[in-house]
C-alpha cells in the first residue's frame, strides 16, 4: 500500500511516517526542498506547485501540512501564513488529486478542535457547529477546501486533532521543562477545558481512519475524558513528582506576552468528545490522562 504523507517535518508527520512504514506500508513524503531520497517528492503549496504524476499510484493521502499555530506571536503576516500554509496548501493537494487518473480511496485532511470555538463548560462533538474567533474561521476555511475531493469519489475524513501528549514534540514537550524545576502553572483561572489525546493514541485513531471505508467527514481525534488546565496542570506535574506553582499564570500577563493567541490558544477551551471513533468501535489504549501521561513521560 502506498500512502502519500504531507507535513512530515512536523513531530505528527514524522510520528506517522515511522508507524505506517512499521505496518509495511510504502510512504512518499511530499517535501518543500530539493528531494534527497527516493521516497521523498517536491512540492511548494503557496505557489501551486505539485506535479500530479508523483502521487499517481497512491491508495492513500495522509495530509498534515500547516504552519505552527503556537511557534510564533499572531501577527497580521503570521496569521497570513497560518490561513495560506492550511487553505492555499489543500487546495494545492486537492487540485492535482483531481487530476489522477486512479485516485486515492481516501484522504485524511488535517484540521483541528479549534473548529469549536470556546465551548466552555459544554461538551460537543462532531455535530456541533462552529465557533468564532480567527481560529474557528481559519479551520473551516481549512476543512472547506478540502471538500472538492469528495466531488471527486475520494473518502474525505477532518482530522479534528486536539492536544497530542507528547514528551518528544507538541505543546507539553515545550512545557515539560518548566514542570521539571518546579516551575509549572495554571493558566488563567484553569477552568478552561483541554481536549488532549497521547500521540499513540493519535497514530491508532489515524489508521483505522485509513482502514474503515464507512468512516468519512469530521471526526474528533480526542481522549474520551478531557481535563479542566487545572485538573491537566497538577496531573502532570505529578507524573513528574514536581509541585505545580501556587500562584498561576494570570490572563493579563499571558495577552501581554502572547497577544491574541492567549486568548484562542490558551484561555479559551474546548470540552470535546471522540463521539464517531467511539461509535465506530475503536478502543483507546490511554483513555484517562493518567495513563496518557505514564506512556509519553517515561
Amino acid at each position: 500500500m502506498t500512502i502519500v504523507v504531507t507535513g512530515t517535518s512536523g513531530f505528527l508527520g514524522s510520528a506517522l511516517v515511522r508507524a505506517l512504514r512499521a505496518d509495511g506500508a510504502r510512504v512518499l513524503r511530499l517535501v518543500r526542498r530539493a528531494p534527497a531520497a527516493s521516497d521523498e517528492a517536491f512540492w511548494d503549496p503557496e505557489r501551486h506547485l505539485l506535479d500530479p504524476s508523483v502521487l499517481e499510484g497512491a491508495e492513500a493521502v495522509v495530509h498534515l501540512a500547516g504552519a505552527g499555530i503556537a511557534d510564533h506571536r499572531w501577527t497580521e503576516s503570521y496569521k497570513r501564513e497560518l490561513v495560506d500554509s492550511r487553505v492555499v496548501g489543500t487546495h494545492t493537494l486537492v487540485e492535482a488529486l483531481g487530476l489522477l487518473r486512479r485516485r486515492p480511496r481516501v484522504l485524511l485532511s488535517a484540521s483541528a478542535i479549534g473548529y469549536y470555538g470556546d465551548t466552555g463548560t459544554r461538551e460537543v462533538d462532531e455535530s456541533a457547529p462552529s465557533g468564532s474567533g480567527f481560529l474557528a474561521a481559519l479551520v473551516r476555511d481549512w476543512e472547506e477546501a478540502a471538500a472538492p475531493a469528495e466531488q471527486e469519489g475520494i473518502r474525505l475524513v477532518r482530522l479534528r486533532t486536539g492536544v497530542v501528549l507528547s514528551r518528544h514534540g507538541g505543546a507539553l514537550s515545550r512545557l515539560l521543562p518548566l514542570f521539571k524545576v518546579g516551575a509549572g502553572a495554571v493558566l488563567g483561572n484553569g477552568r478552561q477545558y483541554v481536549s488532549w489525546i497521547s500521540l499513540p493514541d493519535w497514530l491508532n485513531a489515524v489508521r483505522f481512519l485509513l482502514s474503515t471505508p464507512e468512516m468519512s467527514g469530521p471526526v474528533n481525534l480526542t481522549a474520551p475524558e478531557p481535563a479542566t488546565n487545572a485538573e491537566y496542570t497538577k496531573a502532570v506535574a505529578k507524573a513528574l513528582r514536581r509541585p505545580v506553582m501556587p500562584i498561576g499564570t494570570p490572563a493579563f500577563a499571558l495577552r501581554l506576552a502572547l497577544g491574541e493567541f492567549a486568548d484562542e490558544g490558551l484561555l479559551a477551551g474546548q470540552r470535546v468528545l471522540p463521539r464517531r471513533l467511539l461509535e465506530a468501535g475503536h478502543r483507546f489504549s490511554h483513555p484517562t490522562l493518567k495513563e496518557a501521561l505514564a506512556a509519553v513521560l517515561w
